[in-house]
């Protein structure tokens, strides 16, 4: 027996008063979002069990909504807590099959602001409190993975339809997250004291290898080798930003971080040693970021002193001169990914705190995209096959978001 069935929807807490909205709210529901029924049924939670649930909720914010004020995303978060305040046995029914309590709450979040925008006519909701323009061509809705982050996130893949998710939490320790291929784990605490944000790269099946500042200024550095996690370690330098990683080949790693006279720093994993910390010259006014997409070739960014973005690469044997991409000012450090050989993608906070986006496809540089959102930290970007890009940053209710291209 299942949780929904020893306990009914605490009927004296949700009275429909307009059927009509509901059903009417419902019909959007299951015609736009018919891959929540998918993704409970894969937890055993049958259809009619999780229209229950949904209409539940749909009643108690028809019922209830008119008692808060503010933004849609701050009616959300007050209507979230009194759902579970008044209506625990709604999140105990879908715990009862075994879904993820942070899931529990973004999918019941989600249905939240699709009944607050029904009632007010507000476009679909970014990162954070206030409304925000909904998703770019191509691009999904932004999703609320939840978490309470304190830095920017990074993000790694080791395989198709796998995706590792770190950020710093309020403990100042490294949390994790992971998507499975077909569902987000819960966070993790996988310790140490970070003064920074994190950086992450995979560079074979299974391994992920973590950095961070730590509070010496140093950068410190933690993996998994497929089996369990290492202990950190100290890898000297002094650093005033967070680092960024790449790898262009098996057990190879580039780590580059800012260092005390602005410029970027660079060191590096050569599958037997850690280099010196070299100099890469420079001044910039950012984290850096770094992709590789080629044996032997690495790209690096930086927001500028004229705060716009500005490159450098190694194509083998030697590291161009940096250059500015020009194309307007940007409000925060970049991340980059790449989907394919000599084609680079981009991301930053534009200046109304949206995602932005331009792409190098081979031979020019395109102009920068809006893709929405309101964002409060460097975005953290990768490809983990094809053309598909999956892209995190925090929002202003400090969860991690998530917004991707198929």
């Amino acid at each position: 027996m299942n949780p929904w069935d020893e306990q009914p929807v605490a009927a004296n807490q949700i009275s429909i008063q307009r059927p009509q909205d509901v059903n009417r709210i419902l019909a959007s529901f299951n015609r736009d979002f018919s891959n929540y029924y998918s993704e409970l049924q894969r937890y055993g939670v049958q259809r009619l069990i999780s229209r229950r649930i949904f209409s539940g909720i749909v009643s108690y914010v028809l019922n209830n909504e008119s008692r808060y004020r503010g933004s849609i995303e701050e009616k959300a978060n007050q209507l979230m807590n009194d759902l579970r305040r008044d209506n625990m046995v709604l999140f105990y029914a879908l715990r009862g099959f075994g879904v993820p309590n942070n899931r529990i709450n973004q999918i019941f979040r989600e249905v939240i602001i699709i009944v607050l925008r029904s009632l007010g006519g507000v476009p679909s909701p970014g990162p954070g409190p206030g409304p925000a323009p909904g998703p770019a061509p191509g691009w999904s809705n932004w999703e609320d993975l939840d978490g309470v982050l304190t830095s920017a996130p990074a993000v790694s893949s080791w395989q198709s339809n796998r995706l590792d998710v770190f950020g710093r939490g309020q403990n100042n320790a490294l949390w994790h997250i992971y998507w499975n291929g077909s569902r987000w784990s819960d966070w993790e605490d996988l310790g140490g004291t970070l003064t920074s944000a994190p950086a992450a790269v995979s560079w074979g099946q299974n391994r992920i290898d973590v950095f961070g500042v730590g509070q010496n200024q140093a950068l410190w550095h933690i993996y998994w080798d497929g089996n369990r996690w290492s202990a950190w370690e100290d890898l000297g330098g002094v650093l005033t930003s967070a680092p960024a990683v790449s790898s262009w080949s098996a057990n190879r790693l580039d780590v580059f971080g800012r260092g005390q006279n602005q410029a970027v720093w660079h060191k590096y994993w050569d599958g037997n040693r850690w280099s010196d910390w070299e100099d890469l010259g420079g001044v910039i006014t950012s984290p850096p970021a770094a992709v590789s997409w080629g044996q032997n070739r690495i790209d690096i960014f930086g927001r500028g002193q004229n705060q716009s973005l500005w490159h450098k690469f190694w194509d083998g044997s030697r590291w161009s001169d940096w250059e500015d991409l020009g194309g307007g000012a940007i409000t925060s450090g970049p991340a980059a990914a790449s989907t394919g050989r000599n084609r680079l993608d981009i991301f930053s906070r534009g200046q109304q705190n949206q995602l932005i986006y331009r792409t190098w496809n081979g031979s020019r540089w395109s102009g920068w995209s809006n893709l929405g959102g309101v964002i409060t930290s460097e975005p953290a970007a990768v490809s983990w096959g094809g053309d598909r890009l999956d892209v995190f940053a925090r929002g202003q209710n400090n969860h991690l978001w998530h917004i991707w291209r198929p």
